[in-house]
């Protein structure tokens, strides 16, 4: 074994604006003055260290949609990251004004693949070579077209290419910018565990990369997992862990030595606060809690969302919520559009905003019972539980029973009844998942629409649900077996 050379490697990814600290058994967890607190600490106790951001610092607080992720940037600009890459939700605000944040961003951000469609020009620098105590390490940033789902409101931007076509990608960089001087080799993606997964296989060993740091499916690991010997981790979301890498690496034969990987929790034990960055976050929080600190309303007591891929007390009282006094049949709430995981009973207009941070409209289509009984087989998939798909929640008087061991819908009904193959029904959805209707459903938007004409309903959730908080005091609601799950 020939000269040694240590590297700190810490990862964050889908903070989506978890800036403030919470209570976990008495104590203060998360939050962005104990995560810059620990970086900080780790930046003085190691001599070669990089902190690197996997995808989606925006959304999920009031300071951040306030001012449309300017004051997130300035957060982050805070925290210094060493490199950051795209996420899905950089893009909520429009690509335009994603380029303009990227111009505020004292830290470089890289994506290899996403492309003005005109003439067809890389929007990010693809890859950033970082020079650490001797050792060149380069990151190549990676999301792909199913996991930029929102962008489809945007015509003159496109990742539209898939996971083979990003392997491609990857093989081009390396190819050409991976010299005798490259140490490392590093992949930042946000496109999720079941896609980074797909993506290591298809890696060539003459690239050489070295491990995969992910985001986008929120997974929390407690090991690395291995696909053709390259490491994938992930640091689940928020701010309350921290993935970190301690890698020895060989000089002389030009190789990681070894490499070892955990997560840390970032709390009162681990993390002091940054002085600085409190300041900082303070300075915002101030001026968004005298704007939205006011009361709406109070439920009957804390409602729960603790999971997306059931039916939950949160979810059901949004999609009824929507489908009263409606004049559609059914709702279905994507349950990604609900991001807490629990709220009340005293609810505040800012609960509401980072509840549901995504304020779309809702679009009206009409489908037979056969298409229904489709879509539900579509949402159901292995898939969903495994990866990141999308599920829905329910209005009132749906019941679904579906078996996971033989992919089959066991009940179907809407107010008590049967739904036949000759059934119609008006189902709504969020402008987000109309727009993305043959991914998320499986079933063609073409043939849905020679039903009925689809139409635009509603132009905001957040007036929608506003209001019906304000005009209904001591809401509760109940899971009570719309969705029925039989292993």
């Amino acid at each position: 074994m020939g000269e040694i050379k240590k590297l700190t490697i810490l990862h964050s990814n889908d903070m989506h604006g978890d800036f403030m600290p919470a209570k976990a058994d008495g104590k203060e967890t998360g939050g962005l003055t104990r995560l810059s607190g620990y970086v900080n600490k780790v930046r003085k106790e190691r001599d070669n260290v990089i902190y690197a951001i996997a995808g989606d610092m925006f959304r999920g607080s009031i300071i951040d949609s306030e001012y449309k992720g300017l004051s997130t940037i300035d957060l982050v600009n805070c925290l210094a990251p060493d490199v950051a890459t795209i996420g899905n939700h950089e893009v909520d605000y429009g690509i335009g004004h994603l380029l303009f944040l990227e111009k505020c961003a004292r830290f470089p951000i890289i994506n290899a693949n996403m492309y003005a469609t005109m003439n067809d020009t890389r929007m990010f620098r693809p890859y950033i070579n970082l020079d650490v105590g001797g050792m060149r390490i380069l990151f190549i940033g990676v999301l792909t077209e199913e996991t930029l789902a929102l962008a489809k409101k945007e015509n003159i931007i496109g990742t539209y290419i898939d996971i083979e076509n990003a392997v491609e990608e990857i093989g081009i960089i390396c190819d050409n910018y991976r010299t005798v001087n490259t140490d490392m080799v590093v992949l930042l993606t946000h496109i999720g565990i079941e896609q980074d997964r797909k993506l290591a296989e298809m890696l060539l060993p003459d690239w050489h990369v070295d491990m995969i740091i992910g985001g986008h499916s929120h997974t929390f690991m407690t090991e690395p997992e291995y696909v053709q010997g390259i490491p994938i981790v992930q640091a689940g979301t928020g701010t309350d862990v921290i993935g970190r890498f301690e890698v020895e690496y060989d000089v002389d034969e030009k190789k990681i030595a070894s490499l070892k990987w955990r997560c840390d929790p970032i709390n009162e034990d681990t993390a002091p606060e940054d002085p600085v960055m409190k300041g900082l976050l303070d300075s915002y929080r101030t001026e968004t809690d005298r704007k939205y600190r006011k009361v709406v309303t109070r439920w009957a007591r804390k409602l729960t969302h603790p999971a997306r891929t059931q039916e939950t007390e949160m979810g059901n009282l949004y999609a009824d919520a929507m489908q009263s006094r409606s004049s559609f049949d059914i709702m279905m709430l994507g349950s990604g559009t609900i991001r807490k995981t629990e709220m009340g009973p005293i609810i505040k207009y800012q609960d509401i905003l980072e509840n549901t941070p995504f304020d779309d409209g809702i679009w009206m289509v009409e489908v037979t019972g056969a298409q229904f009984r489709r879509m539900i087989l579509h949402i159901m998939r292995d898939e969903a539980w495994t990866g990141h798909t999308e599920f829905y929640q329910f209005s009132k008087d749906v019941r679904i029973v579906y078996r996971k061991s033989t992919h089959t819908i066991e009940e179907l009904k809407y107010k008590g009844e049967d739904i036949g193959s000759r059934s119609r029904l008006k189902i709504a959805l969020l402008t987000f998942h109309y727009l993305n209707f043959d991914e998320f459903l499986g079933v063609p938007l073409k043939e849905i629409a020679k039903n009925m004409e689809p139409v635009c309903i509603a132009s905001s959730v957040i007036n929608i649900i506003s209001e019906y908080f304000a005009t209904n005091r001591g809401l509760d609601a109940k899971v009570e077996g719309r969705i029925e799950i039989l292993e």
